[in-house]
């Protein structure tokens, strides 16, 4: 079908530039992903803000795979909801990928084979494109037709929505950079779709990228990189881990960045040790042994690694050992779906382990925070002595994000916290590894090997406050008191929240964490143009500090917005501060999709609209 004519009919869009979104529907295990990552940087360094997400399966391959760009001349960060241009390349997805494109919106495909259920909306533009057929007759390998197909489809979308050529052609560059032979196919392939799509399609669409210059200091990464380029900053020498979706590719960057940056120049010797553990609890055992003897070590998992690290977690806190323990969570319970994204994690994290614990947690709410908040962290692990953890998700760590580029001090130093060193013991008269010197809570300790004096036996089982085995009831509760104590204090050094004010004085307000931040604010800001008003918080680190027991206090409605079944934080606030059950509204989506504004909106207009009807009656 012509474009052109189709506009005439009444099927085509209003002018959208700069603000529409493209999915992309293929099999997992075709190579798709450079052609969608390709189409997304092109967005990004045109200068225009772009958000990626992808929907991939948990097999190897051949199940369905989505990749969803949304390009935002606003700078939203969330998913929208809406779907403008689907390119459909799964035969088995069909049904649900031409039902999901938003009425008045576009469909290419591959018309190398009739596709009647692809055109059989009248209210979108169907645009089919022999993609098969060419990449076949200009290629001849089998594989190599199966990947070029993808290019293909690149360059037809290139002249449909007046994407920069050129641009295109650099990014193939960087990608086959010592492959020249690569590099020429896939230009081909790229031009192969372009001159098609010009040749039968009116161009560019009504939906249409423009250059902007809103990227320039940005960069696009995931979380998972960002934290692992922290931890190399943050002055971590060891991690232990074992391999599980969606926290593997955390240990990978800091693997790549340690073999840049923590090498000695002069000998070549590895200034840095990674362990691959035979399980999660080994790999927690291992972390906790490296900060016991004053490294600064982590361990990366997701919830079902952080269900079977329990034991040792409890130990950590009660021995009281340094330890970082990255979360990057995913659908539970169970396996769960291991590839989609959650917030299920968010008790469990609180208080992990059997008995009484509480533990330090962080709220990371895109990738730039993944750098900041994950240096915080280790500083925090180190000042309490106590396990702290970094809680994450699959769209964080694994989605591309468009951020500021990440910023270093050069004089920053790590916070080492109570370490007596050789010099210091000399000085002391007896050292007792648990003992409460100066009332915050917080005991010295040592690092084994410096000083005779420093030795202490570090205990999981009752001690009392001078580091011996005790099952006196009155020294193990001073203890285990000593510790909620130094718990409670660590609210005033955990990452402060994000807050927004409305434009005007409002009862009603948002709070939220980590990855719904941009559903959140763009949801607010919807419901401003329809005169709804609202406060808006993210939290940002457990235990909470007096700001969020402020900002509770000032506000007859708080919608706690979440994604996870059970309102876990929610329930939090209700345990850890005086807010009352009755003017926190719960507000949840845990399908395992990233963050839309629109269930945020639909849950706050359908309580307000209840209580409306409520009070007229």
């Amino acid at each position: 079908m012509n474009v052109q004519t189709s506009i005439q009919t009444g099927v085509g869009q209003r002018d959208r530039v700069n603000d529409f979104v493209i999915k992309i529907a293929n099999v997992n295990g075709t190579g798709s992903a450079s052609a969608n990552g390709l189409l997304m940087k092109t967005v990004f360094r045109m200068g225009v803000p772009v958000v990626g997400k992808n929907l991939f399966p948990s097999n190897i391959q051949g199940l369905p795979t989505w990749y969803e760009i949304r390009v935002t001349k606003d700078g939203w960060q969330a998913r929208s909801g809406d779907l403008d241009f689907m390119i459909a390349m799964n035969p088995e997805s069909y049904a649900k990928d031409v039902q999901e494109v938003s009425p008045g919106g576009y469909l290419l495909y591959d018309s190398t084979w009739p596709r009647p259920e692809l055109t059989s909306r009248p209210d979108i533009t169907a645009l089919g494109v022999p993609l098969a057929r060419m990449c076949n007759e200009a290629f001849g390998n089998a594989r190599t037709r199966v990947l070029m197909k993808n290019m293909a489809y690149v360059g037809a979308a290139a002249a449909l929505l007046d994407l920069d050529l050129d641009i295109i052609h650099g990014l193939i560059g960087e990608m086959f950079a010592a492959k020249q032979k690569l590099i020429d196919a896939n230009k081909q392939a790229v031009a192969i779709g372009y001159d098609y799509a010009r040749a039968h399609f009116d161009h560019p669409l009504p939906i249409r990228v423009a250059p902007m210059d809103a990227t320039k200091d940005c960069v696009m990464i995931d979380g998972n990189t960002a934290a692992g380029l922290a931890c190399v900053y943050a002055g971590a020498t060891f991690g232990a881990w074992y391999p599980i979706t969606p926290s593997t590719s955390l240990m990978d960057a800091f693997k790549a960045f340690c073999e840049q940056l923590r090498v000695d120049p002069e000998t070549g010797a590895n200034n840095y040790c990674i362990i691959q553990a035979e399980d999660e609890l080994a790999a927690a055992g291992m972390a906790i042994g490296a900060g016991w003897n004053g490294a600064r070590a982590f361990t990366p998992t997701s919830g079902p690694g952080i269900s079977l690290m329990s034991e040792f977690i409890g130990f950590a806190y009660y021995g009281e050992v340094p330890l970082v323990l990255f979360d990057i969570q995913r659908v539970g319970p169970s396996t769960g779906m291991p590839t989609r994204t959650q917030q299920g994690d968010i008790a469990l994290a609180a208080y992990a382990s059997h008995g009484d614990t509480k533990h330090i947690v962080i709220f990371p709410g895109d990738a730039k925070e993944c750098f900041d908040l994950t240096v915080a962290a280790f500083d925090l692990a180190e000042r309490f002595q106590t396990p702290v953890f970094v809680l994450s998700d699959l769209d964080i760590g694994m989605n591309d994000w468009m951020t500021p580029k990440l910023t270093w001090d050069d004089a920053w130093r790590p916070d080492r916290g109570k370490v007596l060193r050789a010099e210091d013991l000399e000085k002391v008269q007896k050292f007792h590894r648990y003992l409460d010197v100066d009332g915050d809570g917080v005991p010295y300790r040592t690092i084994p090997g410096e000083h005779p004096k420093g030795a202490y036996f570090t205990r999981g089982s009752g001690h009392t406050k001078f580091g011996g085995y005790t099952e006196d009831s009155n020294a193990y509760q001073e203890v285990l008191d000593r510790i909620a104590r130094k718990w409670a204090n660590a609210a005033a050094f955990v990452p402060k929240p994000v807050t927004l004010d409305a434009p005007k004085a409002t009862k009603l307000a948002i709070l939220t964490v980590g990855g719904c931040d941009g559903a959140a604010r763009e949801a607010i800001a919807r419901l401003a143009e329809e005169g709804v008003c609202l406060d808006y918080m993210r939290v940002r680190g457990f235990p909470f500090g007096q700001e969020v027991t402020d900002f509770l206090a000032a506000h007859d409605t708080v919608f706690v917005v979440e994604q996870n079944r059970d309102a876990q934080l929610r329930t939090l606030l209700i345990n850890e501060t005086p807010a009352k059950k009755a003017q926190l509204i719960s507000v949840r989506d845990y399908g395992g999709m990233p963050a839309s504004p629109r269930f945020i909106i639909d849950g706050v207009r359908a309580h307000l609209h209840g209580a409306a009807k409520e009070a007229a009656q």
